[in-house]
This record gives C-alpha cells, structure tokens and sequence, in this order.
C-alpha cells in the first residue's frame, strides 16, 4: 500500500526519531469481529504513520480502565447501546475517551436453527416458555432445554439473562455460556445430527453465512419497556432489571483514549474518521474464523483491497 504523501511536512518530521515498541496499544476483547478490526487498525497505523502498536486482549470494562488510565488507547469495537454504561462513564462524565461517530449497523436477537424451527413449528420468543418446546433443546438428557445465551463478559449476555427473566423461559430452559467458538460449534453439530440448537445471534457475524438460521419474533423495542442495568451499576442488576421486548439496533463505534489528541494527533485524528459497513465486518469474521486465515494477513489483504478507504482515514 501506498504511504501518505499528503500530510504536513512538520508532522512526518516528528515521526523521524526512532520509536519505542508500543507506542499505541489497541485493546481486544473476545470476538472475531472486533480482533479483525484490531488488527487492521493496527496495519494501517504502522504502515501510514510509522508508529509500532500492540495488541492486547481486555474486557471491556478492562480496556476502558485502561483508556481512561493511558495504559491502553484504543476499544476497536463498542457495541451501543450493550456498553451505554461504560461509554456513559469514561465520555460523557470524565471526558477521557472519545467515540468515533460513524457506527456500523447491528442486529441481537435468539436464533433457532431454521429446520428445527420448521419441524416443530417455533417463530416466537414466547414459545420458549412452553416445556414442551423447551425440552426439544436438551442436550445433555437432564431433561431440561439449554439456551446459549452468549459468552463470559459480554455485557449482551447479562441482558440475554435480564431477557429471559422477563418472558419468563429462564423456568423452562437452562441458561448457559461458554466461548462463542464453541457455542457455534455446537451449532454446526447439532445441524448436521438434525438436532435443535437455540441461542444468542447477532450481526455482523459469518453464522448467517453458514447456516440457515430463524430468529424469533418478538415485541417491538419500547424504551419504556427496556429497563437494563450492568453488575456495574447495582449489585442487584438482575432483580431489578426488566426487558420484555427485542433489543433496539445496536452501533459498533471505535472509541480511543482523549490523550492522543495530544500525545498522538495524527492517530486520533485517523481513529475518528475510521468507517466500516455491516457487510464488511461479517465479511472479516467470515475471513478470520471459517476461512481461517491470519489475522494480521489478513489486515495486510484487507487494507490492499481498499487502499482508497484507508487512505481516507488519514486525509487531512
């Protein structure tokens, strides 16, 4: 890819003193969109400005403690309105971590595989509650269904549980989390036994290219109605929480540390111009999990292929 050529002559000066290893460190949390996005920053800020970056994995709590601290600079992928409390805290009231505006758009919901869907007649979230349906999803011949409801440490995990409290089918099925990977896995399995497989789906993700999935019907969003709090604003969240209808669409946004406003103007002026579609990131899930490919080859390749958008990213 072509280097910048565009940028003020004083800023590529300031580039021309050797530089320490890290110089930017971008936080990954644990799924395969947000790792593909981490790593084409990653690519596109070493080979545009010559800084060396690091990735390191983090929660998102984690990685915005560190963005707030200066320790990490970089969250390649909040989901809003799932991390509204800690963007709520960390931009809104101590001002020390900026959003990127342009959001990509996303869908959350629980799926069924499409046949089992068909066979026995499931269209609606409410059907969960019926034992009988329930039942269907027993794995384990314990009698009870099992519902994945998504991984540790997704704030959209919580939510699934506030969600199943409130239709009630947290009575009829056992809630479980576990690594996407395997969750997927499982999927893939119970399709080709021609068993029933219920879970959390989301785009933008590669599952909808794989597998013919139904997501279940459910109320409209109602703000009125959406009444969610994270272990980090009550203890008691679960209890008090309340969220009987579909999750609102949901953003991606980029957020990085207000400090490199001043310790690194050029990479937050890039950070705040970054844009992605949905296609692309289900596209970049596809790529790193199904088609297996390196993530950092595969950020070289993606950056290649769309030089014109990249090289917008750093436009003055």
């Amino acid at each position: 890819m072509k280097k910048l050529t565009a940028l003020a002559t004083g800023t590529m000066m300031a580039f021309a003193a050797p530089v320490m290893a890290a110089d930017i460190v971008i936080g990954v949390p644990n799924w395969p969109s947000v790792n593909a996005t981490a790593h084409i920053l990653k690519a596109a800020i070493e080979q545009n400005l010559g800084f060396e970056v690091e990735l390191q994995n983090g929660t998102n709590p984690i990685v915005f403690e560190a963005m707030d601290s200066g320790a990490m600079h970089v969250h390649p992928e909040v989901w809003m309105p799932n991390q509204q409390n800690l963007h709520d805290t960390f931009v809104k009231e101590k001002g020390t971590v900026v959003m990127n505006p342009n959001g990509v758009e996303a869908f959350q919901g629980m799926c069924v595989d499409k046949a089992s869907a068909d066979k026995h007649g499931i269209t609606s979230i409410d059907d969960l509650s019926n034992p009988d349906i329930a039942a269907l999803f027993d794995t384990n011949g314990d009698g009870q269904g099992e519902a994945w409801i998504g991984a540790p440490g997704w704030a959209s995990t919580n939510v699934e549980r506030i969600r199943a409290k409130s239709y009630g089918y947290d009575q009829t099925l056992e809630l479980t989390q576990s690594d996407e990977t395997i969750a997927y896995a499982n999927l893939a399995n119970a399709i080709k036994a021609g068993e029933p497989w219920l879970g959390f789906c989301y785009t933008p993700h590669y599952v909808f290219a794989l597998h013919d999935m139904q997501i279940l019907e459910e109320p409209p969003y109602d703000a009125a109605k959406w009444n969610v709090k994270q272990p980090t604003d009550d203890p008691n969240w679960l209890e008090v929480s309340e969220a009987g209808v579909a999750w609102d669409l949901a953003y991606l946004h980029i957020h990085y540390a207000k400090s490199l406003e001043n310790d690194f103007p050029a990479v937050a002026s890039m950070l705040s111009k970054v844009n992605f579609d949905t296609k692309a990131v289900s596209d970049m899930t596809f790529a790193v999990v199904i088609d297996k490919k390196d993530p950092a080859a595969y950020a070289d390749e993606w950056i290649a292929a769309h030089e014109d958008q990249v090289l917008g990213w750093f436009a003055e």
